[in-house]
């Protein structure tokens, strides 16, 4: 598949102060399905009224209005320390906006920290996703996943007693079916299917590394990627997006 690279979203007001990046454009790697934006709803109440589904593909996870004006798909390792760090910061924006009925997200969920980390804990935690978005709390409990991470990893990893352990703090989820899951890898399958559309994005075959932001077809990177590692500069990056959606289409 090849990449075409644009110019920085520089050009506008709020994109001013960063530099110069390149953005790649990648119209192939998706699953064929589309927003389809019409009149405004109010907002979901909260993380739980949020609609979860596994697209097509069965591999991709939608989360939020899939009519919403704009999709930001997100590739995380749940091992990856430095996908934590952009769910305790930039994501936290992106979360708000799918909140709103402005944005959409899905994850396609990779597990190749455990080849450099040792362990099958990305798998274990893969898994345990798939499991928790068969009961619609998936966001949910990747929440506290992503939350709990650090200190997760410093004590022995993603193991079924700490998935079962940090799932008693998503209100509804534990129960025979998702903990019958979680110890038995029930969706083994799910997982590698998952990792195999990871390494599918991009043009290195061993996939884009984590976390990679794609707001509608467009892939950020450089500097323009680093300011979705803050809240603010996230948030102004979507309402950019959202008022003006060909902003992320005028290439060179």
């Amino acid at each position: 598949m090849q990449v075409k690279y644009g110019r920085p979203l520089a050009y506008t007001a709020i994109w001013g102060a960063i530099a110069a990046a390149a953005i790649a454009f990648v119209p192939d790697m998706f699953p064929d399905w589309e927003s389809d934006p019409g009149p405004a709803l109010d907002a979901y109440a909260a993380t739980a009224d949020m609609p979860e589904t596994l697209l097509e593909d069965g591999t991709t996870i939608l989360v939020g209005d899939r009519n919403a004006g704009t999709v930001v798909r997100l590739y995380e390792d749940p091992r990856c320390p430095i996908v934590a760090d952009f769910e305790a910061s930039g994501a936290k924006a992106i979360h708000s906006h799918t909140l709103q009925r402005k944005t959409v997200t899905s994850y396609t969920l990779a597990s190749f920290k455990d080849k450099t980390l040792g362990g099958d804990g990305s798998k274990r935690a893969v898994n345990a996703l798939r499991a928790a978005l068969e009961v619609q709390k998936f966001a949910e409990y990747h929440a506290v996943l992503m939350e709990h991470q650090a200190e997760t990893e410093a004590s022995g990893g993603y193991t079924t007693e700490r998935l079962l352990r940090l799932a008693d703090q998503v209100p509804g989820l534990r129960g025979e079916s998702f903990d019958g899951a979680v110890a038995t890898m029930k969706y083994t399958d799910f997982v590698s299917a998952s990792q195999a559309a990871y390494e599918r994005t991009g043009d290195d075959p061993a996939g884009p590394g984590t976390p990679t932001i794609v707001i509608n077809r467009t892939m950020l990177g450089g500097e323009d990627y680093k300011a979705l590692f803050d809240e603010d500069r996230a948030a102004d990056v979507l309402a950019v997006v959202e008022d003006r959606p060909e902003a992320l289409n005028r290439r060179t």
